[in-house]
């Protein structure tokens, strides 16, 4: 088991088989809270992997991998 470290690249993660603790079912409450999110988090905390999640998971091209 490969773990990320400085990793912000979600499909890249997924597809060389990193460790990733699976946020996606949280994706149902982000969208509920309203528009505009702010996510203030340290360094390192994860918050440009959490937005590429969101990225790979909207996009229609990859619609099949979810």
């Amino acid at each position: 088991m490969k773990f990320p470290y400085g990793i912000a690249d979600f499909y890249g993660l997924i597809t060389e088989g990193y460790f990733y603790a699976d946020r996606t079912a949280h994706i149902h409450s982000l969208e509920q809270v309203g528009k505009h999110l702010l996510f203030l988090r340290p360094r390192r905390f994860g918050k440009s992997l959490v937005l590429s999640m969101l990225e790979n998971y909207y996009d229609v091209a990859k619609a099949d991998a979810f």
